[in-house]
């Protein structure tokens, strides 16, 4: 197995919406407002309209990500890019990245899983192919550097 540069994603948010605590841990919804994505196979606009259904667990501050968007390609295809990881490190450290700090994407743990859907016919191989990716969090977006799992 390899993996290949697919494209890097900057996404803009909006600020966090907390909905508060429930059985599944602390629900926040942070609407995505727009962005790009840039790669040797990929490139274009991350659309507004999608959002993070996040979880924040209790226990150990981990983050469960659970993304939907709506990406359109350099050449006009539209595609549909869900994404469900985690993100997780020191409680210090994701006090900061709470707080707005800018922190080291070393000093957290930040992955996700990729999943494209499209009927667009250049890209249909894409309904086909799974990517990982690394994530990093600033104070007004989320960036990662995704990899298809050839």
């Amino acid at each position: 197995m390899n993996l290949s540069s697919l494209a890097v994603f900057e996404v803009r948010l909006d600020p966090i919406l907390d909905l508060g605590d429930s059985h599944w841990g602390r629900r926040r919804v942070i609407n995505i407002v727009g962005g790009t994505f840039e790669g040797p196979r990929l490139s274009g606009v991350i659309l507004p309209g999608g959002a993070d259904w996040q979880v924040l667990h209790p226990d150990d501050g981990m983050a469960s990500i659970d993304t939907r968007s709506t990406l359109r390609t350099h050449d006009g295809a539209h595609l549909y890019l869900s994404t469900s990881g985690v993100r997780h490190g020191k409680p210090e450290v994701l006090r900061r990245l709470a707080a707005g700090e800018a922190v080291d994407p070393a000093e957290y743990y930040f992955r996700l899983f990729c999943r494209f859907e499209t009927g667009d016919e250049r890209y249909r191989w894409l309904n086909r192919t799974l990517a990982v990716a690394s994530g990093a969090r600033t104070p007004e977006a989320v960036r990662y550097e995704a990899f298809t799992l050839d």
